[in-house]
């Protein structure tokens, strides 16, 4: 039978296991003694009754065990930063910073021109890129597939670029605002998706890049300066669940922003905000924007639509802001795939349109689109101008109504 071990080491133990928030892995670290023989003596403590002792701050125990935990806590910090600055920088190859970017200068200034309409803003997103919505289930009101994406992206940059022709025919802007609003892909998230994308996420990453590529194009043919922020959705992440922690480095929107921040490094005209996090704060002229997916926000139900959760989410989120000295003008988001235009919040349509989920939910129809509109340096909001995205189709002749005088 093997000699009891003193009550001094059990005592020293069970105390340094307490201190380490129950962890054998940093108490065997900070004994220096292997982690089974750290749980055999915190066993023995335990039925031999001895307890933890009263935790003293100035105790050199609880010191070391605190700066064990301490430089873990940076150690991972640091890698974490690595992992993310070796992605942007050394795989992607990424010189220049696109997460905290100083504004172009020609977004915070009023144009030179007095009959500039002021700057326009398209903001694409839940484009669901490889998604496949079957005409026969919805009653034939939509489709989509892979070849449709591509010829409605193309229609959003043409029809952009019209619209923007017609409001301002010797096209007097200072430049462009793309904004990127997440859900670029259908992804993988959930069974259906799996089994019916037309392409799995790695094909269509390829897919839409190069369409993104043409898209941004065609907008440096009649803009000066393009400036692009971007923020990840839900659809495109990698885990089974959303997070809230590396909800950027989960997603293949935020390496597709990456890859077209890449792509377009060298042209100075092409200006990228890419951020860590949800949230991507901007300011064209005086007006303040925070683009987010709207992913945060519950959605209500087929009678009132997303619209009351989204108006009180925007407040929570107007009320987290102003205490952190982050107050914003207006809230763009995407998500719902409903179109909503107010000076407080813009909600985006869709590249993706009506489909199969919309229609078991009883959810209103909405035609594919994506919201278009002109930030004034003084009025701020200005004109609204959303894209129908679909294929010209023929209109049915209108039916005749009968009226009856008496």
């Amino acid at each position: 039978m093997p000699p009891a071990i003193k009550a001094e080491l059990l005592q020293e133990a069970v105390d340094t296991f307490q201190a380490t928030g129950s962890n054998y892995a940093q108490a065997a670290l900070i004994l220096g003694i292997p982690r089974p023989t750290v749980q055999s003596r915190v066993e023995q403590a335990r039925r031999r009754g001895i307890t933890p002792r009263t935790a003293d701050p100035n105790d050199p125990l609880q010191l070391k065990s605190q700066i064990k935990r301490l430089q873990s806590d940076l150690r991972d910090a640091q890698q974490e930063r690595v992992d993310h600055a070796m992605i942007k920088h050394k795989i992607i190859g990424l010189t220049r910073e696109v997460n905290d970017v100083v504004p172009p200068t020609w977004i915070m200034k009023a144009p030179k021109k007095e009959d500039s309409p002021g700057t326009p803003t398209v903001f694409l997103s839940d484009l669901h890129w490889a998604e496949v919505v079957d005409p026969k289930q919805i009653n034939g009101v939509n489709e989509y597939n892979l070849d449709i994406a591509n010829r409605r992206l193309q229609r959003l940059a043409e029809k952009t670029i019209r619209l923007c022709d017609i409001l301002s025919p010797r096209f007097n802007y200072p430049g462009i605002v793309v904004a990127l609003g997440g859900d670029l892909y259908s992804g993988n998230i959930h069974d259906e998706l799996t089994a019916t994308n037309e392409v799995n996420s790695m094909p269509a990453v390829l897919d839409l890049f190069g369409a993104l590529c043409s898209f941004i194009d065609a907008m440096l043919l009649k803009f000066e300066y393009i400036f692009i922020p971007c923020v990840a959705g839900n659809h495109g992440r990698m885990t089974r669940k959303p997070w809230a922690k590396d909800r950027h480095a989960t997603s293949f929107d935020w390496l597709t922003y990456c890859f077209l921040a890449k792509r377009f490094e060298d042209n100075k005209r092409v200006t990228f905000l890419i951020p860590d996090g949800p949230d991507a704060y901007y300011k064209i002229y005086n007006h303040r924007y925070i683009l987010n997916h709207g992913d945060s926000f519950r959605a209500g139900d087929s009678t009132i639509g997303p619209f009351g959760p989204v108006m009180r989410g925007s407040l929570k989120k107007a009320s987290r802001n102003s205490q952190i000295n982050m107050e914003f003008d207006t809230m763009i988001i995407g998500h719902f795939h409903t179109e909503l235009f107010t000076r407080r919040v813009i909600m985006n349509g869709s590249l993706v349109g009506y489909n199969e989920f919309a229609f078991r939910e009883n959810f209103a129809f909405e035609p594919p689109a994506q919201q278009l509109w002109i930030t004034h340096p003084v009025h701020g909001l200005t004109y609204r101008m959303p894209v129908l995205v679909d294929e010209p189709s023929s209109v049915e002749p209108p039916r005749r109504w009968v009226s009856v005088v008496l």
